[in-house]
């Protein structure tokens, strides 16, 4: 049988980036969100010749008033790429997202990502960073087995600039490369989350669900669930510590009883070096919404678990403090698959503007939808 170890993106010299002073608006204290408008992009919208769907990963450029947002097409569609993006507040002209451009990912070579199998990356999670003026972005990688032989991809974290050029990654530790054996992450279940800092001292990256090695999937009931927390310095590009995070049981039963069901971490905002928000997504088969909590996460008392392998093996740890910030089942209306999120401008009244995003996995029964929150 023959086994194809291959990564995602040929990895190559550092590259350094120029830092650039900037002044970003205060992270504010976060007590509670408040829904202010929902829209919804119409199935199969065409732009620039692409299809705009798997949208999964949004962040907010302050100083040219745009976002970004990163999509999954794994090159099916058409090559890996991401949009630049306006959304109007409640109450500005307009009443429509805007997209304004689409770029390709590149790889280190400067060609776009084929489809193939072996060679596509996974997108899901991108953060501008506005102190380099680059981005990054995250691939889960790949994990396909057969009977004619494997396709073991690693997970990446990777740094372009704004025309999606390839300029550096980040080193993998060694407890997320990816196995044909049941160990390391799981298949489609790994880099899910990204956040920086707002002094751009350190990167987070999240996990979705837990390692063959920490634990079982998030169930019905399931209280062990574990996924890590990775903490890069930023200046040095080293993973300096990992933090275990208690995920919630699935919300709902599926239909029918033991279909596919599934919990973990979509997204992360850093606030601080010690505080995030992280965002859970829960789904059920024959459930048509989708579960989505926000909490607030503190750090600062919780383990290093850098040199612990299993969180399985041991209950020698603490994990990070979690409070429930928001559970959208409260909103009231169609949630569908919210993947990205991202703190946006200042509203009229002074306060933050929040906003998340929902991929609809290029299928016409689901939505591509945006939720703009206010922040109190």
């Amino acid at each position: 049988m023959r086994k194809l170890l291959l990564l995602a993106v040929l990895l190559g010299g550092c590259t350094a980036a120029k830092k650039t002073a900037v002044t970003e608006a205060p992270v504010p204290a976060i007590s509670s969100l408040k829904l202010l408008h929902k829209y919804v992009v119409p199935y199969n919208r065409q732009f620039n010749r692409t299809t705009i769907g798997g949208l999964s990963g949004i962040d907010y450029d302050t100083a040219r008033n745009v976002y970004y947002i990163i999509s999954d097409d794994r090159s099916e569609h058409q090559p890996a790429r991401f949009y630049t993006v306006q959304i109007p507040l409640p109450g500005k002209a307009g009443d429509s997202v805007i997209f304004k451009d689409v770029t390709s990912l590149r790889m280190r070579n400067g060609n776009v990502y084929p489809s193939n199998a072996e060679f596509a990356p996974d997108p899901e999670a991108m953060r501008y960073n506005p102190h380099t003026r680059r981005l990054i972005w995250s691939s889960e990688g790949e994990r396909l087995l057969s009977p004619t032989g494997y396709v073991i991809n690693d997970p990446g974290v990777y740094e372009i600039d704004v025309n999606g050029l390839m300029q550096d990654s980040f080193p993998l530790p060694e407890q997320f490369h990816m196995h044909a054996s049941e160990s390391g992450p799981r298949r489609n279940g790994v880099f899910e989350g990204i956040g920086i800092t707002p002094n751009g001292q350190y990167l987070f990256v999240s996990l979705e669900e837990p390692r063959y090695e920490d634990g079982p999937r998030a169930d019905l009931k399931d209280t062990s669930a574990f996924v890590r927390l990775i903490r890069y310095d930023m200046k040095s590009r080293k993973p300096i510590a990992q933090y275990a995070y208690k995920l919630e049981p699935v919300a709902h039963e599926p239909i029918p009883a033991n279909d596919f069901r599934v919990n973990g971490i979509s997204d992360i905002i850093a606030l601080s070096a010690d505080k995030l928000l992280v965002m859970e997504r829960s789904f059920s088969s024959g459930i048509k919404n989708n579960t989505i909590r926000v909490y607030t996460v503190e750090i600062p008392n919780a383990t290093n678990i850098n040199n612990i392998t299993s969180l399985k093996a041991t209950k020698n740890f603490i994990p990070v403090k979690k409070t429930l910030l928001l559970n959208f089942d409260d909103l009231h209306t169609y949630i569908d698959n919210v993947e990205g999120m991202t703190l946006g401008p200042v509203l009229p009244n002074g306060h933050r503007s929040m906003i998340f995003v929902a991929d609809n996995n290029f299928d016409k029964r689901e939505e591509t939808q945006f939720f703009i929150f206010e922040v109190e």
